[in-house]
């Protein structure tokens, strides 16, 4: 069976965007996603990059149009300037490395709800009550919200050296069990063509 290392930030437009078509992606193929959240803004830090906020005006512009264009053609209604951004996004990345670890919900399903929360209906993800709802909404018990907090810390952090020792620079980036490396939510095509190249 193949595996898909899903490297994500619960703050990320950009994974708002893929939307569930990496589970989707995945079931086709009957890979296993591993789902690894990590601190985004210490990811620029480690790998090159910048943040969004201290790009050239030139990046900062097209960004803005790039994501609208893309929630447009995707029909995903999308908020260019959310109310609670940025966040803390530890909170609700914690959230999920307790579901994970509990697995009687939908990761897949609480990722989504939680950059949904942000980029389409002006929630605070940092937010005790936003993070149990979301928990709800996908499965879990809404007490995972208070569970494992050293753990999703450590695992955390974890996941951030993880990512920068596997070259993983944004967020989301998809790594296959032969290492192809994929990034961004219109990489995701290219991610099907490859595990079906694997398998045949």
């Amino acid at each position: 069976m193949a595996t898909i290392d899903y490297y994500f930030a619960t703050l990320s437009p950009f994974t708002y965007l893929a939307g569930t078509r990496l589970e989707e992606v995945a079931a086709k193929h009957g890979a296993t996603i591993n789902y690894k959240p990590l601190d985004i803004m210490a990811l620029f830090g480690r790998t090159g990059g910048t943040p969004p906020k201290d790009r050239h005006i030139s990046r900062i512009e097209y960004r803005a149009q790039d994501l609208q264009r893309t929630a447009k053609n995707l029909g995903m209604a999308f908020n260019l300037q959310p109310a609670h951004w940025p966040t803390n996004a530890a909170p609700s990345s914690y959230a999920v490395i307790a579901a994970i670890k509990d697995g009687s919900g939908d990761i897949g399903k609480l990722v989504h709800s939680f950059v949904r929360a942000c980029w389409a209906e002006e929630k605070d993800i940092a937010q005790d009550d936003v993070i149990r709802d979301c928990l709800t909404q996908a499965g879990f018990d809404p007490g995972l919200a208070d569970s494992g907090l050293l753990v999703g810390a450590e695992t955390y952090s974890a996941n951030l050296e993880e990512a920068v020792d596997r070259g993983v620079f944004g967020a989301p980036f998809y790594i296959t069990e032969d290492g192809q490396r994929f990034w961004g939510q219109d990489r995701l095509d290219d991610l099907d063509r490859h595990l079906s190249e694997m398998k045949g």
